[in-house]
């Protein structure tokens, strides 16, 4: 149940929250993530609380993962740092710890495929929340996560959450910016296809809920406005298509058709900006400003070509924005940091497509390859969306590659100890 809540607490707590007495911008989601991480490194200590143990390909990635920051980190602090690079380093690197620890508590916690999935249905509802905020945001003009502001907690925002494109308001939901708020609906769309198709099969009283859940998200896509989140929508997609039988390829085609239509009916203009996005691609001047950026950014990585600057160090005030998490990665945490970051992603895809090569279970297949399209999104987003500096985003995939690892851990060795399947302690239940 921790990972639930803290699934929920991603989407629904605006990210522009932070825990008030304390001097860095710590989200409360952060220090949650860091007690599911104690309770899974207690959990290590023991064999009576059903956490698992061994090697798993995630866990290990993981693992190098976390390595490789701490050494930045080390690096970076003892050269010295300027004041304003070390409060960014000490806060970015209390995320990715925390991140980190929610991934090897999902890894090592998720028993049960049933466990598994209930986090993921999680997701999906809190993504979906998050989607209807930013749809009404656009529509209204009002920044609803001012009515969310709850005791305990301070606002740290200095950036308008509701911007402008074309003659269209960009929404950013409960997300920190309108970009995250796109790339977070593309990343889990394919899980709530996926859970609506299964209460179709399955001929679930409530499936019109899973229904609802994809057209709300979806049509949070096209409300971002934003080129990462279509273009990894369409990678999604394009992932999902290919394990589709052609009878529901032709569906999805109709239904995606009728989906554009209506969209355009109701807000006239929408598909047609989401179209010039693409097709006035070389003189638009967002793209060209990240492009100029890339010659300063590669003198700085010279500096420091194997451990980088130091994580979170490259503030955007300073040193100018810099949309593309590879490159970012690359100047903060250098060339091991980055071989370390793709390995997390790749380690999760082919978890995924390992447990769909190992079990002959049409539903276990899919969510394997449902799973294998959520990552691709952020795999692909990161190289046009500095993804690593939300915490939503950020949470959610490193808790979905943990979710990859369970699955294979769980169809290598299938049987739960029965003392596991009735522990209170147990992070998923």
């Amino acid at each position: 149940m921790l990972l639930c809540v803290y699934a929920l607490m991603l989407c629904v707590l605006p990210a522009k929250l932070v825990l008030r007495g304390i001097p860095l911008d710590l989200a409360p989601t952060m220090l949650f993530g860091l007690g599911i991480g104690v309770i899974w490194f207690c959990a290590q200590q023991v064999d009576t609380l059903g956490a698992a143990k061994g090697r798993n390909i995630v866990r290990t990635a993981l693992f190098c993962y976390a390595v490789t920051q701490l050494l930045t980190y080390g690096a970076a602090t003892y050269s010295g740092l300027p004041a304003d690079e070390l409060k960014a380093t000490d806060r970015t690197l209390i995320t990715l710890v925390s991140v980190i620890a929610v991934g090897l508590a999902a890894v090592d916690g998720l028993r049960t495929r049933q466990g598994v999935e209930r986090v993921l249905r999680y997701m999906v509802v809190g993504a979906a929340f998050m989607s209807f905020v930013g749809i009404l945001q656009s529509r209204l003009g009002y920044d609803l996560t001012d009515l969310l502001t709850l005791p305990g907690l301070r606002s740290v925002s200095t950036e308008e959450t509701i911007l402008e494109r074309s003659m269209f308001r960009r929404p950013s939901g409960t997300a920190g910016h309108p970009i995250e708020y796109g790339v977070m609906c593309a990343f889990t769309v394919p899980l709530a296809l996926y859970f609506a198709f299964r209460a179709n099969r399955r001929k679930e009283p409530r499936q019109w809920v899973w229904w609802l859940c994809f057209v709300v998200i979806s049509g949070g896509i096209m409300f971002s406005l934003s080129r990462s989140a279509i273009l990894g929508a369409a990678v999604a997609g394009l992932v999902l298509f290919y394990s589709w039988s052609w009878r529901v390829r032709v569906r999805m085609a109709v239904a995606a058709g009728v989906f554009l239509v209506v969209m355009r009916i109701l807000v006239p203009g929408l598909v047609g900006t989401l179209i010039a996005l693409f097709s006035n691609f070389g003189q638009d001047n967002s793209i060209k400003g990240r492009l100029v950026d890339y010659a300063p950014t590669s003198l700085r990585i010279e500096r420091y070509p194997w451990l980088g600057h130091g994580v979170g160090t490259n503030l955007p005030l300073k040193y100018g924005w810099l949309d593309n998490q590879y490159l970012m990665t690359l100047l903060d945490n250098g060339i091991v940091g980055l071989v370390a970051l793709v390995a997390v992603f790749l380690s999760g895809v082919y978890a995924a497509l390992r447990v769909r090569s190992l079990t002959d279970d049409p539903e276990l297949r899919d969510l394997a390859m449902t799973l294998v399209a959520c990552l691709a999104v952020p795999t692909v987003a990161a190289i046009t969306f500095d993804m690593l500096a939300y915490a939503m985003i950020t949470g959610l995939v490193f808790l979905t590659v943990g979710a990859c690892g369970a699955l294979l851990r769980h169809q290598r060795d299938p049987a739960v100890p029965a003392r596991d399947e009735g522990s209170s302690v147990r992070i998923e239940t």
